[in-house]
């Protein structure tokens, strides 16, 4: 006979040293291997898109910011996005190509950040202080150019708040030029290391089959060989003027394994191309406005007059992220809701986990550079057992929930 193996549970979350985001996973193992996986979410809801409601088409741009730290323009320019949908603003050609520039350097900010911390996740700190050096020079430019390292503040609906200057190019070259140099440096160190190839290669698989069917976004379903970029796919701001292709791991290697490794490769690979997409913008910045309209008490009363229904989409640096909105001639948004990239990859997590061993976890858990804060929405549980509710029961436990918190 044939003795039954016997296997264990591990929970890792949602605070623990090789998590830098608050979820909590469940695994059984078997010996050193993982077996089985469970995801549990909702460690940091903070009712943003509720609060949002009662702020007006302004301020509610701020809040936005404060959605994800990192992916602080992506958030709020989606929101504006939506509503200048909702409200048929046209938005000035100089202030798109703006908001390329934009967009393209918190990309570079965001994957320098992500490949330090997964340097750290296989205990290559070295690499961890090399990317925090290089991406200093990244946010001196963002606040050169904002006033702001972080969260910027550069958004208006009908375009942005500051224009970019001719004296200001210069040094947007040579801190281009520097950086060029910088991530030259960063990607041989990263992908010529035998350490990290022998800890990243094989590891974490997620096949472009997995991908598909599981809708995945961003850099973790290109890494898969999923041709998928919202800047390409329905083409937003300037991005339809420029000249760029999908990033896939095989433009560097020639072959697709969706692994960690590859993961790296693309964002390594994105950054080159956020580089060359910004010069394209300053080689083509056309003259004229940078806002639809510059008096906000102005904006702000045809806002007031909007009735209808708005979406915005965005190539975050984690993935698209999407923005809903619905006005109804008030000072404020009716409602509104977001999807953020790391929700859609949350469940390929389940099959790069899969087959694993426990060393792996963090790196395979860090390789979606996933962001709970801007995840987390809200789970209907009832005597200790989730419950599902139907569209129109789950309306309407929103609305008397909303009615209560009015009170």
């Amino acid at each position: 006979m044939t003795a039954s193996r016997t296997t264990y549970q591990i929970p890792i979350g949602p605070i623990h040293p090789a998590l830098k985001e608050p979820v909590n996973f469940h695994f059984e193992i078997d010996g050193e291997k993982i077996i089985n996986v469970d995801i549990h979410l909702g460690h940091v809801h903070r009712s943003i898109e509720w609060a949002g409601t009662k702020r007006n088409f302004i301020q509610v741009l701020y809040l936005a910011e404060r959605i994800c730290g990192i992916c602080s323009y992506c958030h709020p320019m989606s929101l504006a996005l939506a509503v200048e949908h909702a409200a048929h603003i046209q938005v000035p050609e100089r202030a798109e190509y703006l908001r390329v520039v934009h967009a393209e350097l918190e990309r570079i900010a965001s994957h320098i950040l992500w490949a330090g911390v997964a340097a750290h996740e296989i205990g290559f700190d070295s690499v961890l202080f090399l990317t925090w050096q290089v991406r200093e020079s990244v946010l001196d430019l963002i606040e050169y150019l904002t006033g702001n390292r972080i969260t910027k503040g550069i958004t208006m609906i009908g375009g942005v708040r500051r224009d970019i200057t001719e004296e200001m190019v210069p040094r947007i070259h040579a801190t281009l030029k520097d950086l060029k140099k910088q991530v030259e440096k960063l990607q041989h160190v990263m992908l010529d290391d035998s350490t990290i190839q022998m800890r990243c290669r094989n590891c974490g698989i997620l096949t472009k089959e997995d991908a598909l069917k599981l809708c995945a976004v961003g850099p973790t379903t290109r890494a898969s060989g999923v041709r998928k970029d919202v800047r390409l796919d329905q083409p937003y701001f300037a991005f339809g003027d420029l000249d760029f292709d999908y990033v896939t791991p095989d433009v560097l290697t020639g072959e697709v394994h969706g692994d960690v490794y590859d993961r790296i490769i693309v964002r390594l690979l994105e950054v080159k191309q956020s580089i060359d997409l910004i010069e394209q913008c300053l080689e083509r910045l056309p003259p004229g406005d940078i806002v639809a309209e510059p008096k906000i008490p102005t904006l702000l009363a045809s806002l007031k007059k909007v009735t209808g229904e708005g979406i915005g989409r965005m190539e975050a640096p984690r993935g698209e992220v999407f923005h809903y909105v619905r006005l109804t001639a008030a000072e404020s948004l009716f409602s509104w809701k977001v999807r953020a990239p790391t929700y859609s990859n949350i469940l390929p997590w389940i099959p790069m986990l899969l087959g694993q061993q426990i060393a792996d976890i963090p790196i395979i858990a860090a390789s979606i550079d996933p962001c709970m804060s801007c995840t987390n929405r809200v789970t209907l549980v009832q005597n200790n057992e989730p419950r599902m509710v139907d569209r129109e029961r789950l309306h309407q436990l929103s609305i008397e929930k909303t009615r209560r918190m009015c009170l």
